[in-house]
């Protein structure tokens, strides 16, 4: 099942990747990943048109908010399983475009022919931290690759939204306020003129397997479609299993191209 969601509304686009919940793992909910980012999506396309002038990190916080209402009383909010989603959103307004990115779901832009990526590390930099604490720990009898599994996924659901970990939407609004965020222009030379929203199932091309650059995902998404990026992801991961970086042999990958005509 995909647990990813692309969505438009008006001049608003985005991807969610919601996050899989590692078998055997209680959440608390009884709500899924799949729900959860239908769900946002859908409170962000209010929240958005209610308030179109509201920065993209209140109409985010608006809609976290409005989806922990749409749980209702049957589920712990507060366990650290809660269902999750990373968010990137692009929105065009006049003269410019404000994007939003939280958690690992990049943003690649094309810039008057300079690609810059917008990117929130936190979750690699706190994973990157575990591996480390792992690693410095002796393996016991009784410390089998599960155990160890189980304890890594503990610790990092204890850093989910938390100052020195990483932050991703679930049941806080807060989270929505520590999202890397910006502004860039439509008009002249130096204007944007492509943008790409990517789920780390899709940027694992570049981030992941080293298959392209960020400006060599740009031209084959405009070249030949986002079928054709995905298509390289999922041929590496048949071909390098020893390069995934989870539990699972493929990920959901999404991938959303914007075009803008020059001003």
């Amino acid at each position: 099942m995909n647990e990813d969601l692309v969505f438009r509304y008006g001049p608003l686009v985005g991807v969610l990747d919601g996050a899989t919940v590692p078998e055997g793992f209680d959440t608390g909910c009884v709500h899924g990943p799949v729900w959860y980012v239908r769900h946002l999506a859908a409170r962000i396309g209010l929240a958005v048109a209610a308030r179109p002038a509201a920065t993209l990190m209140s109409n985010l916080a608006a809609a976290i908010l409005a989806v922990r209402a749409d749980h209702g009383s049957r589920c712990d909010l507060d366990h650290p399983g809660t269902p999750s989603a990373t968010v990137c959103l692009l929105r065009e307004s006049g003269e410019e475009a404000d994007w939003l990115v939280l958690c690992d779901s990049p943003l690649v832009l094309d810039v008057g022919g300079r690609v810059d990526v917008i990117s929130d590390d936190r979750l690699a930099t706190a994973m990157a931290d575990l591996r480390r604490m792992a690693a410095s720990v002796p393996a016991g009898d009784a410390d089998d690759p599960a155990t160890r599994f189980r304890r890594a996924v503990a610790v990092q659901r204890e850093r989910m939204n938390r100052t020195h970990g990483y932050w991703v939407a679930a049941a806080d609004p807060d989270a929505a306020y520590h999202a890397v965020t910006g502004t860039v222009s439509l008009r002249g030379p130096a204007g944007l003129r492509r943008a790409a929203l990517l789920t780390d199932g899709a940027s694992g091309a570049v981030e992941q397997f080293g298959l392209l650059d960020w400006a060599g995902l740009l031209d084959l998404v405009t070249a030949e479609g986002p079928e054709a990026l995905i298509g390289l992801v999922r041929a590496a991961e048949r071909d390098r299993p020893d390069r995934l970086r989870r539990q699972k042999a493929t990920d959901d990958a999404s991938v959303v191209l914007c075009e803008f005509a020059p001003a």
